[in-house]
């Protein structure tokens, strides 16, 4: 396209003359192009004052096309239709479009030249976009056959009111916000570096790359074509057509990485209040699809997932507003359906009934919707919590309740073989356990704890208040195990503090000459099964031997000619059938189970994470645990604490309802199945994520659809409550729509849940194969369906605005060690990360597939500080070689561990302010801990890494290691194997798998 203005006659400002008599644009004609706000007109002058100051951005030359200010090419744009003000005291009136001008041969008066489209700003054609605002010469009036004749203007005004509309005042009234200059960008700021040996200075790594926009983007002539190729595809009714953008050949913008998925663009009036809480928070729930498609065939042909990625008990941080609990006990559900009241039902009949928005069932208001019983008065109904916010909770009824809520009950079985004595775990869980009794949830002083130690033989303990001492009990029959005082082992918290305190202080003394070798797991679970499997409970497991006696007895399994070839999912899946099976029984009977795995050796973590799996638990691995280095000590202290002081959920179902015409299909997570669509927990822990998969059976021919989640749970504080998450969404029968509004960050979690269990199921080949293989599908049907290129062509890869990272996310769980194509990876790592990827919600999984990696050396002045929005950390940098520096010194962190490189080259005196070392030399690698200095960037660096530790959901606290250049070399390669972007043993690059999924795309017809 040629950008370049012809040379049109210009006629000098305020000289015009007046349209001849009878053309649309005289004094008899209505305005022709309405201004587009109601107070336009007084705002021009002003903005044409703007134009004149010196500051403001200046007009660009005649040959050059004029730019929308403030244009965003990544923005998601709307296209509501103009409005023209009518008469005072008139309705305004919606404009239509004037229809293309009709061509002749006709010559052009200088005034018709004038108003010609100049070329680059509304597309290839000279007729206009939809809703566009120009006006050609020959056009209808676009106002309302019903406004009055505007009065004959003056020059100066008629030539004010008849100027074109620039694409800043386009941007203004399509994205309905005003316009903003494009300021050039401000300088980065000055801050101190570090100098290399020789003198030189330290350069800034990756961070000028990184910074460097796509192609185009800064680019006028693509801008422009960009803008009119999104304008042409708009309509009046909101299309929402995706932006393109290229992907081979650039670094992946990372920055997006946390930025916000696409809006979901609801239909006026969909929800009954104007609360922009009425939707949940997609923390609680998301959608892979922001628009749902309205058939099966549609949803197929687009080749995107449908699913929900849960996290419905998640804690709420600090600033964030608290789930709003219903007290009044008024719980209004469909008749048919069940659905509970939401923002998106319908009053009708003078609000005496509600329609539901899932079935469209009339249901009857109760009476005491409208009326507070506490205190006997009307209530305004709009104000009520259900109406207004997507997520709440209501206090449950006794209808709700099979029994009265249990109280919470906690059975410690801990290992006292010698491996567990020698590395300390046993010292180290007693003294956590002390020192976390008051942290327990105890708030209705029910609680009761028991306590069963296991080698050889089982260990019971009577802790009552009126023995002197913990009375010692040993069952030493492992096959028909049975409890020796049953109604005394549980002992209450509140009554028997100073006995549980006593017992604590002497249990690390009780084993320490031990030699057994012995541990029998399985009859320690039965037992702890049989003291609360009557009300329910919680059994937290601390295993260091693997079991080798007794029921569920395990050998070593581990091959390592095994490890990278196509038999290595055998290792991955239980080595024995009881635990599994011990694990459905705990579910029926509501007791859950946790498990923290110490491994100094092989520990089978894929047979004994069946417990949690299917009890609704969670799994800790500590490999080489030994509590003599301090930071295994405190890492493995943090997050035990933190694991008996969560507030969990008991005696859990969740069940999830749909819209007519859509069905829960198959679900992911840490729960056992009871029926079709009810999944039970036992236990509820926080932060963990569920992913459920949607089918659908009906064609949808409403607006709208509806996803609510209803958590029914006992707190641990004996209340019962519902806690309901209704998202809503919209209908579209577009393609391009439903493109444009996948959410790649859920698509993300889908894609993990689907390849874990496909690496289960079959082969890890065959997991990173089909990811591969979804890939291609979502690239290549939007290639040929949205795009519209033609099968054989082979143009640039592209992928929309919205999803231009999915594949750098596919090729990090591709890279991930849960499915790495490695014979270097144990089959306990690797268990371990595939229970960790199934079970983080997404705020911690985006981390652990794509780690955060920061330059130290030249960190901004402000990084490490803390400012108005919290810890200021530097920024970024992509996971590429091309970013360490020999002299340089870097911070790499994943949520589970946090690593300092150190290159070689480093100056001594960055390493005796950070590391309080006189040189590179004087350095330890491997797990460390910061020491704390007296300087700017031993403090910032310490500010950072507290930070890290704290700053996202869940119990994890990561240990820090430190990497030298030429250290260690496993430690080496496991933080080079980090960098994702380049090349590693036989996987490819990021470049290259972006060109192996163009040459598949290529190869295959859509």
């Amino acid at each position: 396209m040629n950008n370049q203005r012809p040379p049109y006659p210009m006629q000098p400002q305020g000289t015009r003359p007046p349209p001849p008599h009878g053309h649309p644009q005289g004094p008899n004609a209505a305005a022709v192009r309405p201004p587009l706000t109601p107070n336009a007109n007084q705002q021009r002058p002003q903005q044409q004052q703007q134009q004149q100051q010196p500051g403001n951005a200046p007009m660009p030359p005649a040959g050059q096309p004029r730019l929308a200010q403030g244009f965003n090419p990544n923005r998601p744009m709307q296209s509501p239709p103009l409005v023209n003000p009518s008469q005072p005291g008139q309705p305004p009136t919606i404009m239509r479009p004037a229809p293309s001008p009709v061509a002749t041969n006709s010559p052009m008066t200088p005034q018709q030249q004038q108003q010609q489209p100049r070329p680059g700003y509304v597309g290839h054609s000279p007729s206009m976009a939809p809703g566009m605002g120009v006006v050609s010469p020959g056009s209808t009036s676009m106002a309302s056959p019903a406004a009055a004749p505007a009065p004959a203007p003056s020059s100066t005004t008629e030539h004010h009111r008849r100027r074109r509309m620039y694409p800043e005042q386009i941007t203004q009234a399509y994205m309905d916000e005003p316009a903003t200059s494009m300021a050039p960008p401000q300088q980065q700021q000055q801050q101190p570096q570090y100098m290399t040996p020789a003198g030189g200075q330290a350069t800034q790594g990756m961070a000028a790359p990184q910074q460097q926009p796509y192609p185009g983007y800064n680019n006028q002539q693509a801008s422009v074509s960009s803008m009119a190729t999104q304008f042409g595809s708009m309509s009046l009714g909101g299309s929402n057509a995706p932006h393109s953008v290229p992907l081979s050949g650039l670094r992946p913008q990372i920055v997006d990485l946390k930025g916000p998925q696409p809006a979901i663009r609801l239909p006026p009036n969909a929800s009954l209040t104007d609360s922009p809480f009425a939707n949940c928070d997609p923390s609680y729930k998301c959608s892979t699809l922001n628009a749902i498609p309205s058939t099966e065939q549609l949803l197929k042909k687009s080749r995107l997932p449908l699913a929900l990625v849960l996290a419905p008990y998640r804690t709420v941080d600090e600033g964030e507003q608290p789930v709003p609990v219903i007290t009044d006990s008024v719980i209004s559900r469909c008749r048919r359906c069940r659905t509970y009241i939401n923002p998106f039902v319908t009053f009708v009949e003078g609000g005496q009934r509600w329609k539901c928005n899932m079935c469209f069932l009339l249901n009857d208001v109760m009476s005491a919707f409208d009326y507070d019983s506490v205190a006997q008065r009307p209530v305004d109904r709009w104000k009520r919590a259900e109406l207004n916010y997507g997520c709440v909770e209501f206090v449950a009824p006794t209808e709700y309740m099979v029994r009265p809520p249990q109280a919470p009950a906690y059975v410690f079985v801990i290992d006292v073989s010698y491996s567990a004595v020698q590395s300390g775990m046993v010292a180290t869980a007693a003294r956590t356990i002390l020192d976390s009794l008051e942290r327990i949830p105890n708030k209705e002083h029910r609680t009761r704890v028991a306590f069963i130690t296991v080698d050889s033989s089982l260990h019971f303990y009577s802790l009552s208040e009126e023995a002197s001492e913990p009375q010692m009990l040993v069952v030493s029959d492992l096959e028909d195990v049975f409890l020796p005082q049953p109604t005394q082992l549980l002992a209450n918290l509140s009554e028997n503090m100073e006995a549980i305190k006593g017992f604590l202080e002497k249990l690390p003394d009780m084993f320490k000459a031990t030699a057994c070798v012995t541990n029998a797991l399985g009859s320690a679970l039965q037992a702890a099964y049989k003291l609360v499997c009557a009300n329910g409970g919680k059994i937290v497991c601390l295993q260091s031997t693997l079991p080798n006696a007794g029921i569920g007895a395990l050998k070593p399994r581990e091959d390592v000619k095994m490890l990278g070839t196509a038999k290595e999912s055998q290792l991955l899946n239980p080595a024995s059938p009881f635990f599994k099976s011990f694990a459905v029984d705990c579910s029926r009977a509501q007791v859950s189970c946790d498990m923290l795995i110490f491994g100094g050796q092989y520990s089978d973590v894929a047979t004994l994470g069946c417990l949690p799996h299917y009890t609704g638990g969670q799994t800790y691995y500590y490999p080489g645990f030994n509590a003599s280095r301090t930071e295994d000590a405190l890492k493995f202290a943090h997050e035990f604490s933190e694991l008996l002081a969560e507030e969990i959920g008991l005696e859990a179902v969740i069940r999830i309802r749909a819209s007519r015409g859509l069905r829960m299909s198959a679900f992911h997570g840490n729960f056992f199945i009871r029926s079709t669509d009810l999944l039970a927990l036992p236990n509820v822990p926080r932060n963990q994520s569920y992913c459920v998969e949607v089918s659908i059976e009906d064609e949808i021919k409403a607006p709208t659809v509806c996803f609510q989640t209803a958590l029914l749970h006992t707190t641990c504080h004996g209340e019962r409550r519902i806690r309901v998450i209704t998202l809503c969404l919209p209908v579209t029968s577009s393609i391009s729509e439903i493109y444009a509004n996948a959410n790649e960050q859920a698509l993300a979690g889908y894609l993990t849940n689907k390849a874990i269990e496909r690496a289960l199921s079959s082969k890890l080949d065959d997991a990173r194969d089909a990811i591969v293989n979804k890939l291609v599908d979502i690239l290549g049907i939007y290639k040929s369906h949205v795009q519209g290129s033609a099968p054989g062509s082979t143009p640039q890869l592209t992928a929309p605005n919205n999803l231009k990272l999915l594949p750098l996310l596919a090729l990090c769980l591709i890279k991930h060690d849960g499915l790495r194509q490695s014979s270097q990876i144990p089959t306990d790592l690797r268990s371990n990360a595939m229970n960790l990827l199934r079970t983080m919600p997404l705020q911690l999984l985006l981390p652990y597939l794509y780690p955060n990696l920061y330059s130290l050396h030249n960190m901004p002045p402000e990084a490490g500080e803390i400012t108005e929005n919290g810890v200021s950390f530097p920024p970024a940098l992509n996971l590429t070689a091309e970013n360490i520096e020999p002299h340089g010194c870097y911070l790499l962190e994943n949520g589970q561990h946090i690593f300092i490189w150190v290159g070689r080259g480093v100056v001594p005196q960055l390493c005796a302010d950070l590391f309080d070392v006189r040189s590179y030399e004087g350095l330890r690698g491997g797990k460390a801990i910061l020491p704390t200095l007296e300087t700017p960037i031993n403090r910032k660096v310490n500010m950072l890494v507290g930070k890290i530790r704290e700053m996202r959901r869940g119990n994890y606290y990561p240990n820090l290691y430190l990497v030298k250049e030429d250290g260690d070399p496993y430690l080496r390669l496991w933080f080079l194997s980090h960098l994702v972007e380049d090349r590693t043993d036989n996987i490819m690059s990021y470049q290259q798998f972006l060109q192996h999924l163009k040459d598949r795309m290529t190869s295959a017809s859509y």
